[in-house]
């Protein structure tokens, strides 16, 4: 195939859209090598070409199409290698993906680029818009993360250093997925399922069918995971697959040992220390902090161990109750982790008469949908309009026109549910950015990545309401993209966001999943029609506080771990010792040791959030914080939704998250709404 066949190179052209149904793991290296030396050429005449003072139109425009260009290629080929994963798409990507790296290392060391940006920030700075100033000064210091200021064996090393780190996460990635899916447990009879929803098991028989076996197959997918160990009665069952889930890539019985992440974390914490070393920080956690809204790893630890002090009074009462259920109910003289989600379900049943399965009839997936729909129509006066003229990488996904104003403003495509050979999770990506030029006008994709529980055979997607609030959640980080009315591509959307404050839109739109004029909008039984009954409403607005204090804990427990690991400036000899460290620090029911959790913990070791794990409860405060100002004004206040709308979900990186928040609000973050909301604020109160 030439390459302008090629329907990957073809994405460099401004206003093509992917051709999944014509993407093939063997166009992917041929197009990123092309792209690459097309910019390597671009790039060199636009520096023959600058002037002495450059400006924005000469220097930052061209050099954000480029980049742009190469994002819109790139795009793709990562999405399609974790939304359907084959070893020739996994060859593909690992092809791809040390270019990509070694390209933007190129870029990053390039002096003469990093001086022009220099001048210009020193000759025009003044005279250029906020928002470009910020794109500018963004710009600036990814030149110095880079490597920009590092001279010989130094910026050699740090290449090195980048592209060994970029192999080893993508390999921590594969290797969890591998797990993930080799491991599989067929029963023979149905009984041992006893207690699973009906649904859970026509889909583990239907499972069992699809591999030509006779029985009901479970797997580590979460759907699977989670129906057996929040219902199965079977105590040994939900003990066999919790070793297997927490156990996956920790090199251990029953999975593979050579698909053993712990070397892997090892090494990669190693690299990312070294590497912020080079670049004059004591630990990789000191780098990552320069453009948060919390600027040290010290003002973090205060602020999750406050969070976990205030939390730990409700958390050791949840855990009573829990264990007095289990001696009532079964004669369970003590609690093992397997046994805190099957009791959890079984305290929400007896405390608030609601069974989460009683739920799915009345959550039928294409109604949520439309319901979620119908809410960012109201608060924002936008409009989804399915497109059917576009292709997909798999049959379940769906594409919208975001309208707003009668114009188009943007695209979404929806993959919801669990699949083999799809990575597990939901997540958002960015199919492209808003940029608008004077040669272009480009408007905002997004990828929303679901792994819900499939149809039946002849029956709806029936979902729980923690699956309702994924869907509102990645939808919240889709509406953050999409709703930008930035024209700049490195802070339009969700680009140049500060990392502790891009959860704020996606946590904002989970407080909607509890309110009962929204519910009832939607919420209806799939077969009658009959809307959520007002008891159920009542039940399920109650339950946002059922086991807060757990919960809570739980997350502490994860965002210290991690930052503990990136803010040490030595090597760490035991990581498995520094998370059982947090754990009897903060948790008041510890994991067993056999509790492998960091060999699966994709978000700091394989994702974006090494020493950021603690910005989804810094970002709770603030979208907490954020919809009690809908609460105080009314949720139907159209002032106060168009106030969100323009000042977050539409400024993107173009102001510090700080600004907008106060520009928002009023006023800086508080954290009384969050307690309040979980339900923690009565817990102080009362031991007062």
């Amino acid at each position: 195939m030439s390459l302008n066949d090629n329907p990957l190179w073809q994405l460099r052209e401004p206003g093509r859209v992917p051709d999944f149904d014509a993407i093939r793991p063997e166009h992917a290296e041929p197009a990123i090598r092309a792209l690459i030396e097309h910019s390597r050429a671009a790039l060199d005449e636009l520096l023959a070409a600058q002037p002495e003072s450059p400006d924005w139109e000469t220097l930052m425009e061209p050099l954000e199409a480029m980049d742009d260009d190469l994002a819109r290629v790139w795009s793709p080929i990562s999405h399609l290698f974790g939304c359907r994963n084959s070893p020739a798409w996994r060859e593909a990507y690992q092809a791809c993906q040390p270019l990509i790296t070694a390209w933007g290392l190129e870029t990053a060391q390039n002096r003469p680029l990093f001086e022009a940006h220099r001048r210009l920030a020193d000759t025009a700075g003044d005279r250029l818009s906020p928002a470009r100033r910020r794109a500018l000064d963004n710009t600036l210091r990814a030149f110095r993360h880079g490597g920009a200021e590092l001279e010989g064996e130094a910026r050699e090393r740090f290449t090195a250093l980048s592209l060994r780190l970029s192999e080893r996460q993508t390999q921590f990635e594969q290797q969890l997925m591998d797990c993930t899916e080799a491991w599989s447990l067929v029963l023979e009879s149905e009984q041992a399922l006893a207690g699973l929803p009906a649904s859970a098991v026509a889909r583990a028989r239907q499972r069992a069918e699809e591999r030509e076996k006779d029985g009901w197959l479970l797997g580590l997918d979460f759907p699977s995971f989670d129906a057996v160990i929040s219902h199965a009665e079977d105590r040994g069952l939900r003990e066999t697959v919790y070793r297997a889930y927490v156990t996956r890539a920790a090199g251990v019985a029953p999975h593979d040992p050579a698909h053993d992440n712990g070397p892997l974390i090892d090494e990669i914490l190693a690299l990312r220390r070294e590497q912020a070393q080079l670049l004059g920080h004591g630990c990789y956690a000191e780098l990552a902090l320069e453009d948060r809204m919390v600027r040290s790893a010290g003002e973090i630890e205060d602020f999750l161990l406050e969070l976990a002090r205030r939390a730990r009074p409700r958390a050791e009462q949840d855990l009573q109750r829990l264990g007095a259920l289990a001696r009532e109910r079964d004669g369970l003289e003590s609690l093992e982790a397997w046994d805190l989600a099957f009791y959890s379900e079984r305290l929400r049943e007896q405390d608030l008469r609601l069974n989460a399965e009683a739920l799915r009839p009345y959550l039928a997936f294409d109604a949520v949908l439309g319901g979620m729909f119908e809410l960012a129509t109201r608060l924002y006066g936008v409009d989804f309009r399915p497109v059917d003229d576009r292709s997909t990488w798999h049959p379940d996904v769906r594409v919208y026109r975001l309208e707003s104003g009668g114009e188009t403003i943007g695209h979404v495509y929806l993959d919801p549910f669990a699949r083999d050979g799809k990575r597990s999770g939901a997540w958002m990506d960015d199919g492209q950015g808003r940029h608008v030029t004077r040669s272009r006008h480009q408007l905002p994709v997004a990828y929303l990545v679901c792994n819900f529980t499939p149809p039946g055979r002849g029956q709806p997607a029936l979902m729980t309401h923690d699956e309702m609030l994924t869907l509102f959640h990645e939808f919240g980080h889709g509406l953050h993209h999409l709703l930008t009315e930035v024209d700049e591509a490195s802070i339009s959307g969700i680009s140049g966001v500060a990392w502790d404050a891009v959860e704020l839109p996606s946590q904002f739109m989970e407080n909607w999943c509890y309110e009962p004029a929204v519910l009832r909008r939607f919420a209806r039984h799939h077969e009658t029609g009959e809307t959520l009954p007002e008891d159920l409403i009542a039940q399920l607005q109650a339950s946002r506080r059922f086991l807060s204090g757990l919960a809570t804990l739980r997350q502490i427990e994860f965002a210290l771990f991690d930052l503990r690991l990136h803010a040490s400036d030595e090597a760490i000899d035991d990581v498995h010792a520094v998370l059982q460290g947090v754990r009897e620090e903060v948790a008041v029911f510890p994991p067993p040791d056999f509790n492998r959790f960091e060999c699966s913990f994709s978000h700091i070791f394989a994702g974006g959030y090494a020493a950021g794990y603690y910005s989804y409860k810094w970002a709770e405060v603030l979208s907490s914080d954020a919809f009690a100002a809908f609460e105080e004004a009314g949720l139907d206040d159209m002032d106060t939704a168009r106030r969100f709308r323009h000042t977050i979900l539409a400024r993107g990186g173009s102001e510090s998250p700080a600004q907008l928040f106060e520009a928002f609000r009023g006023r800086p973050p508080r954290l009384d709404a969050l307690l309040r909301h979980d339900g923690l604020a009565d817990t102080e109160e009362a031991a007062a």
